[in-house]
């Protein structure tokens, strides 16, 4: 086994690698035997690993080419060395060695797949933070912080809590302190050894009154309400600093609904989710208050008219993107996946007679993603499972919309498959193999030039989209990045970008990216998607179906089980941004999305072509306030797979709703007006 390949980074998905001439000793192997296994590596630590190739009979097999890759996060893969450094404790994944056989060889090869667990270093330090004053008859939640050596923080630790005096204050393993008395006590924290220690004064509580203040008396479903407790002593002055906790009860106006309607309240802010009265009950040690809330039906649901198909069942179709052409005419670039690299040029004119004018065929097995120039002058197609492997980028001339010809093909940086691209007016910000993006100069698109790059960490990247000079990037574990490419405020331009901010979302499977300022509330939103192409560990579990129904063998022609959700982020303070609220449909899992005038339009894969409402503050899971606005599911009974819905993204243009789905081809709707109440229904 003396051939070894190029240094891998481990990633979020599996990683592939550019294979030497192989040997014929290859098909020999009939195992692979790699120790140590598990492979376990702490953080800021190298182990290596060795790989053993054995026959049938298990004896030793030499001069045996190789493939060695990493599926997950948090470590990197020498092959040179034969070592992994682990770079992200709590992070795990697989080392993948396969064999390389010769060219033309139809059969499996002997593969292997080995755990690869990364630990988290020593714990050298921890730190407890209390608020500054403590009352009695009130409770407070503690923090606690855990140091590594190098002052990385130990992410989620739990300590063993401990109180000197009970009687005076308690705390439980939630690290929540309970002020039972004045006096002082000392509180504890323990973790893998290491001790946080804090002295706690406990006062006597000032407070004498208590009342909610500026809170409406009502409000929709999915409307944020603030409330403000004003807490005073005995001489009627306010008091600042007073924990307190919230609470709601509930009971319906009509009789139809079961108590126990579910609200949010956090912080001193409130959502509902089912119409009713709602009494809101803010508690500061001994004092309470009330107020009192009737909550509305949102109202904002619009039905939906099918407008056209442009049907495609032959294949799977990608992405799409719809605009209008310089002659005045509407058009749209779709691909496809797993289809010999074609693209088709739609003439949408006609919403109702969507007609194919030319297609574009390409080196690659898919054309995932095709998206046009804001002044409509080119196009860009990504390629991935091209034959020679150096996949790169394909940028169409668009002066004749209706039959586009290739400007040229570039493929600098570029030969480990493009998943994604964006263009603007004069760059292209173009993934690369799933590692960074490539900033590329296409003022002439007949001569594009690299001009810049990101490649941040050690991040998976799936999506960017760049607006007013920021580039939006979907790195997976890492989150949102935000690179200043040219808006200035941090220094950035394409050829020079600079980092500007980060936000990692639950899960760590984040997709898809969209930025958007929200007018009615001056916040600077990020929607951001993940995808997960299975429901493991879920009671909807079931597989990914790619083939149309095979009636001699049975096989194919099972509707796909996703899952995921939008993570609503909002990063107005770009120092400190925050996750605000969600998009959550349990059954399906998400993939593009746009938004527009206050409303998102979400492809939610078998969930959907999905409008929502996003107007105003946004707080909780959208999905359950009301704020659907419609739901369109793209059944076509004789699509690639046959009434199965898979909504790949949509895009609002010129008043209605293009979408693609990956069985069915291009659709388009439209939301019809919304219907005026009736004087019944106004009245009640």
């Amino acid at each position: 086994m003396k051939r070894i390949l190029q240094t891998l980074t481990a990633g979020a998905a599996f990683m592939g690698v550019m294979a030497l001439a192989p040997g014929l000793q290859g098909q020999t192997v009939a195992d692979l035997q790699v120790t140590p296994s598990p492979i376990e590596v702490p953080q800021g630590e190298t182990v290596s690993f060795d790989v053993q190739a054995l026959d049938a009979q298990g004896n030793p097999v030499s001069d045996v080419d190789l493939r060695i890759a990493g599926a997950g996060q948090g470590f990197q893969i020498d092959q040179a060395a034969r070592t992994i450094t682990g770079t992200q404790g709590g992070s795990s994944g697989m080392l993948i060695v396969s064999v390389i056989l010769p060219a033309g060889v139809d059969e499996q090869p002997a593969a292997t797949r080995i755990p690869v667990e990364v630990g988290f270093p020593s714990v050298a330090r921890a730190d407890i933070h209390a608020p500054e004053a403590v009352y009695a008859h009130t409770a407070t939640e503690l923090t606690f912080a855990a140091y590594h050596g190098d002052d990385s923080e130990r992410p989620d630790a739990q300590p063993r809590w401990n109180s000197s005096d009970p009687s005076v204050a308690s705390v439980n393993r939630f690290g929540e302190l309970t002020a039972h008395r004045t006096g002082s006590v000392i509180i504890s924290a323990d973790y893998q050894g290491v001790e946080a220690v804090q002295e706690i004064r406990i006062q006597d509580f000032p407070g004498a009154s208590a009342q909610i203040v500026g809170a409406p008396e009502q409000a929709r479903t999915g409307d944020v309400v603030h409330l403000e407790i004003e807490v005073a002593d005995e001489a009627g002055q306010s008091l600042a600093g007073v924990p307190v906790d919230w609470g709601y009860s509930f009971r319906s106006v009509d009789g139809q609904r079961q108590p126990g309607a579910t609200a949010l309240v956090d912080n001193g802010r409130f959502v509902a989710e089912e119409p009713g009265v709602y009494t809101l009950i803010a508690s500061a040690g001994p004092l309470t208050a009330r107020h009192t809330v009737e909550v509305e039906e949102r109202q904002v649901v619009q039905r939906v008219e099918l407008q056209g198909q442009g049907r495609v069942d032959d294949v799977h179709t990608s992405d799409f993107w719809v605009f209008e052409g310089n002659d005045g005419r509407d058009y749209a670039i779709s691909g496809t996946w797993g289809a010999n690299g074609y693209a088709y040029m739609w003439d949408v004119t006609d919403r109702a007679n969507m007609v194919k004018t030319d297609s574009i065929q390409v080196d690659a097995r898919t054309v995932n993603d095709v998206k046009v120039s804001p002044d409509a002058r080119y196009a860009t197609m990504t390629r991935e499972g091209a034959s020679n492997r150096r996949n790169g980028l394909v940028l169409l001339d668009l002066a004749d919309p209706a039959h586009p010809v290739i400007a040229s093909i570039y493929e600098e940086g570029l030969t480990g498959g493009v998943h994604n691209a964006f263009p603007m007016e004069d760059y292209v910000y173009t993934l690369s193999a799933g590692e960074k993006y490539v900033i590329i100069d296409v003022s002439d698109i007949y001569n594009p030039q690299t001009v810049g790059e990101v490649q941040h960490e050690n991040c998976r990247i799936h999506d960017v989209w760049v607006e007013d000079g920021l580039a939006y990037s979907a790195q997976w574990a890492c989150g949102v990045l935000i690179y200043d490419v040219g808006n200035g405020q941090w220094g950035g331009t394409p050829e020079n970008p600079v980092f500007v901010s980060q936000l990692t979302t639950p899960g760590g499977r984040t997709h898809a990216v969209f930025p958007y300022y929200q007018e009615s509330t001056g916040r600077h939103l990020v929607f951001a998607g993940d995808e997960i192409m299975n429901r493991r560990g879920m009671a909807l579990e079931g597989g990914l179906s790619r083939d149309p129904y095979d009636p001699e063998t049975g096989e194919g022609g099972r509707p796909s089980n996703t899952s995921g959700y939008t993570h609503i982020l909002d990063f107005t303070d770009m120092e400190n941004p925050k996750k605000i609220a969600r998009y959550k449909v349990p059954e399906y899992g998400t993939h593009n999305m746009w938004v527009e005038d206050d409303v998102l339009y979400q492809g939610y894969y078998e969930g959907g072509m999905r409008m929502v409402d996003i107007s105003g503050e946004l707080m909780g899971n959208l999905a359950t306030q009301g704020r659907e606005i419609a739901v369109f599911k793209s059944n076509d009974p004789v699509g690639y797979i046959a009434n199965a819905p898979m909504v790949w993204g949509g895009m609002p243009f010129k008043g209605e709703i293009f979408f693609s789905d990956w069985n069915s081809g291009m659709w388009t709707i439209q939301l019809e007006p919304r219907e005026p109440l009736t004087m019944e229904e106004e009245e009640n």
